[in-house]
């Protein structure tokens, strides 16, 4: 991998970090004006000096707000499709509480580990956390896990707004049950009336996670025999569908989440059109579909208009793509749209016609409404390349010929903090010492099936994909201009994917495969981005790591897996 010269950012379009940016002809229509006041017939604007046309990567409300909020991860049984299970859930629900805020606003978690023999860690999905890399919640690489018993604070600024997901990052927990929804309020693309909050996409198995791990290491990944939306679905007789009422001519937002260990979802809702207004946190020119593809960890903010009716019920489907998902429950994980609150009736309704497939949405629908040009000169070099391989059939996956190990007990914040600058291949750390530099990644794999590749404390720019292998002479097919932003990106079966991202967050960032088993597995890399700016709490991390020790010691614990 390479990072550009800074001198390059005279090239760019938008000068400086970021820049302050220009709108194209496609975004002429201004919105700012004094008093601009967010409501459903004008959602573009927000408050004063803020709305949908503001560079929020420079410029962020100072509300001067603290939402706080107090988890409690326990173990306890929940039957989501009526099949009682052992989980772990946070304040004892599944999904778990959604955390809520406004642009700009300070969020505040304190988390307290009651599990019986965990750790834990939670890990705010697609929060960039600016200058607070110690918040990021990842066991081995920000943190020691939280022991039994003990309690960590977690503090962090809204600096973007839109869709995301908190869930635990201490081996595959986060399947098991810990996870939740985050929704930062804040200026849209398109009006709408009503907000419905999050609408959560699961594989679900009738096995915890850490059986289901086991299984995959030895024999290959293990087939779903259902799903849930939104915590929810009926197996045989047993459990209950989702639902929500719609009231003819209004206009609802609704905040997907891939909230699955090892399931890409197509979602539709039978005889309704999807205006698509967000990928991840990054607000988008609108389009409309019929159907959406979205990959593990991915999110889509829809905007959904009722139709003209009084009555009736239409399916609302996740239909997991057996191109990359083994599964039983192709035509099982569905809720249920009523424009009647009274009827109890199932729909009748049909399906839209699909292409199974596990492809991004094509990235011409996604148009960035806030354009921001990558370098304009780009030049490939092979030291750009991060290979994917695998060894033992399958089952240990590898970046660049080596697995990524990390310790739980000596987190890679806690090594910086301690000057600490002797890096093992095992915990394979890429080196971004400049700041403000363009750095390019291509990121290669010969096997056939797709990945969703997910960054830590950044959006980065999709300059490419395809399949084959990627070299010099395709460079000229990258789009430099506005290419889609986001935080997880499909990386095509034996393909190539092409993405760029700026050096201007200083941190330890985890870059992965958001497939369970994978991660568990060794796929990631860590990026070391300014180490010398890097800012922590060294006696915060010491008393975490301290209590962990304590505990592994006591109860002799092993860590088994990648430690992330």
């Amino acid at each position: 991998m390479r990072s550009l010269p800074l001198a390059l950012s005279s090239l760019l379009l938008f000068p400086g970090i970021f820049g302050a940016s220009t709108l194209s002809s496609k975004h002429a229509k201004h919105v700012r004006h004094k008093g601009c006041v967010n409501s459903p017939s004008n959602r573009a604007c927000w408050s004063d000096g803020f709305d949908i046309s503001t560079n929020y990567y420079e410029k962020v409300p100072d509300t001067g707000v603290v939402r706080e909020y107090w988890f409690n991860v326990e173990n306890t049984t929940a039957g989501p499709d009526g099949v009682e299970m052992p989980v772990q859930l946070i304040n004892g629900s599944f999904p778990g509480p959604t955390i809520i805020a406004d642009w700009g606003d300070t969020v505040v978690v304190h988390v307290t580990n009651s599990l019986q023999n965990n750790g834990t860690g939670l890990h705010f999905h697609g929060i960039r956390q600016n200058w607070t890399d110690a918040m990021d919640g990842v066991p081995s690489i920000t943190q020691c896990p939280i022991a039994p018993g003990d309690y960590f604070t977690y503090r962090w600024r809204a600096v973007e707004y839109g869709t995301g997901w908190y869930h635990s990052h201490f081996y595959v927990q986060a399947w098991d049950g810990v996870f939740g929804g985050i929704q930062i309020n804040g200026p849209a693309t398109a009006n709408y009336d009503i907000d419905l909050g999050h609408v959560f996409l699961n594989d679900w198995y009738h096995a915890t996670a850490d059986q289901l791990v086991l299984q995959a290491s030895t024999g290959g990944p293990p087939t779903a025999p259902n799903g849930l939306i939104n915590g929810t679905n009926t197996w045989g007789t047993k459990g209950s569908r989702f639902s929500t009422t719609f009231e003819a001519g209004k206009r609802y937002r609704m905040r997907l989440v891939n909230a699955a260990a090892d399931q890409h979802f197509r979602f539709m809702i039978d005889k309704h059109d999807l205006e698509v207004i967000a990928t991840d946190f990054v607000p988008i020119v609108p389009y409309n579909t019929t159907d959406l593809s979205i990959g593990m960890g991915q999110r889509y903010d829809v905007i959904v208009t009722a139709k003209q009716l009084t009555s009736g019920n239409f399916w609302l489907r996740a239909i997991p793509q057996s191109a990359c998902s083994e599964t039983d429950a192709t035509d099982k994980v569905k809720g249920i749209i009523r424009y009647d609150n009274s009827s109890t009736a199932d729909p009748t309704t049909s399906a839209y016609s699909y292409t199974d497939s596990c492809a991004d949405e094509d990235p011409a629908n996604i148009v960035p409404y806030l354009p921001i040009n990558a370098s304009s000169t780009y030049a490939y070099g092979e030291d750009e390349n991060v290979e994917v391989q695998v060894t033992d059939n399958a089952l240990l996956w590898l970046m660049n010929k080596t697995s990524l190990h990390t310790q739980w007990e000596y987190p890679s914040l806690l090594q910086i903090s301690e000057g600490n600058r002797t890096w093992l291949a095992k915990q394979r750390v890429i080196h971004l010492p400049s700041a403000d530099e363009w750095v390019y990644m291509v990121i290669h794999s010969p096997f056939a099936q797709d990945h969703p590749m997910h960054l830590h404390g950044h959006d980065f720019w999709v300059l490419g994909s395809g399949y084959g292998n990627f070299d010099t002479s395709m460079t000229s097919s990258l789009t430099l201009v506005n290419a889609p932003r986001r935080d997880v990106v499909m990386l095509p079966a034996s393909g190539y994917v092409v993405i760029a991202m700026k050096t201007n967050n200083p941190g330890v960032w985890l870059m992965h495969c958001h497939i369970a088993w994978h991660t568990s597995e060794g796929f990631a890399v860590q990026l070391l981005e300014r180490i010398t700016d890097i800012t922590f709490d060294h006696d915060s991390l010491n008393s975490t790591c301290a209590n962990w020790k304590s505990y592994v010691a006591a109860k002799d614990v092993n860590q088994y897996d990648s430690g992330v």
